[in-house]
């Protein structure tokens, strides 16, 4: 079941930065990358658990700051030769404003 919850307006999030929404106790880095794209991850590097919106956006990869893994944003998969996966979030954008849900993902992965 899809409960899409209003996160703000696009301009709010930095070019290849990131807001962090919080919902409950989980935290879900909303990312926008230099095309105006969003994608949400759960804000835990699957490595260290690195907080992931603090990382550099490029392309539509997340650096993390801890330990320099490359997070795919659409997946949330680590680049290979490492190996893991963040949640994703599904997130959308309409009339200018970002939508995410933050329930669909939370119940998929443990």
């Amino acid at each position: 079941m899809t409960q899409w919850l209003e996160v703000c307006d696009l301009t709010e999030i930095p070019k290849l930065g990131a807001r962090v929404v919080n919902h409950g106790a989980l935290a879900i880095a909303v990312f926008r990358n230099a095309d105006d794209e969003v994608f949400a991850l759960e804000d835990r590097c699957p490595h260290k658990g690195g907080p992931l919106s603090q990382g550099i956006v490029h392309g539509r990869k997340v650096t993390c700051p801890l330990h320099g893994w490359n997070i795919e944003l659409i997946a949330g998969c680590a680049v290979p030769p490492d190996e893991g996966c963040a949640r994703e979030f599904p997130v959308k954008i309409e009339a200018g404003r970002v939508w995410l849900d933050p329930v669909a993902a939370a119940s998929a992965v443990a």
